[in-house]
């Protein structure tokens, strides 16, 4: 069963000065499968960002259409938006999007303090996920008090802690050092084998090579796609790198 479905997606943007169009977007279409990890790689420019704005239901197509779970995006009323995001999305962010006033603890908190969660389904919720992500010793903390490896774990648990149909990830490593990296990785993975379906953006070939399927945007459009299947990881990486190397040298491709 698809959890997001993406079906001929445009975007144009019109500029201030001179009224220039921008086509960021020409014709994107691509399903994920409930449980899947899919990555999404391309150069700067390529229409990445502009692709998961929209996902993340932060900015509207200018044609086209996203379904989660089968609901229309389009359908759903700006007043409910914020809340419906709440409730569907989660957010892994390069830059952790912490509050720094907040302790570890709150901060996860906090998409069920707006959505009037019970203190105590808070509280049930938050232990095993602390116990996963290696964090029940620095809940109490604050942000500036622990590593940047800690603080993407948080945001991790932060995005998990509603049971979204759907975790976005928007260069997730691209803030952390290299064990911090892996470490987030081997997390990312394990949540995905206990079911939870996960479409990251990133630059990294690293990274990408932990997904089961990587969409490569090209012009506006997705212009390759990989499956992992069998593939160990070495040669899953080789063959994410020699497809950027098909992008930037201009070869085509819509396997």
């Amino acid at each position: 069963m698809a959890v997001l479905e993406v079906h001929h997606l445009k975007k144009i943007y019109t500029t201030r000065l001179g009224g220039a169009r921008v086509q960021a977007l020409t014709d994107v279409n691509f399903s994920v499968e409930k449980g899947e990890y899919v990555a999404i790689m391309g150069e700067s420019g390529s229409g990445k960002t502009t692709l998961l704005n929209i996902l993340a239901s932060l900015d509207r197509p200018s044609s086209g259409e996203v379904l989660l779970n089968g609901t229309r995006l389009s359908a759903i009323p700006e007043s409910r938006l914020a809340a419906w995001r709440r409730e569907k999305l989660g957010f892994v962010f390069q830059d952790f999007n912490l509050l720094d006033t907040f302790s570890i603890k709150d901060n996860i908190f906090l998409p069920l303090v707006l959505a009037k969660t019970p203190v105590a389904e808070m509280k049930k919720r938050l232990t095993p996920l602390a116990e996963m992500l290696g964090i029940s010793g620095i809940l109490e903390k604050y942000p500036y008090e622990v590593s940047g490896g800690q603080k993407q774990r948080a945001a991790v648990a932060r995005a998990l802690i509603t049971k979204p149909d759907l975790i976005l990830a928007d260069e997730p490593t691209g803030a952390l050092d290299s064990r911090s990296t892996d470490s987030l990785l081997a997390v990312f993975e394990e949540i995905n084998r206990k079911g939870q379906t996960i479409l990251m953006v990133t630059h990294s070939i690293k990274a990408a090579s932990h997904a089961g399927r990587v969409l490569f945007i090209k012009d506006g459009t997705v212009f390759h796609q990989i499956y992992r299947g069998e593939l160990q990881r070495e040669a899953m990486y080789q063959k994410i790198s020699d497809t950027l190397t098909l992008l930037t040298t201009g070869g085509n491709s819509h396997e």
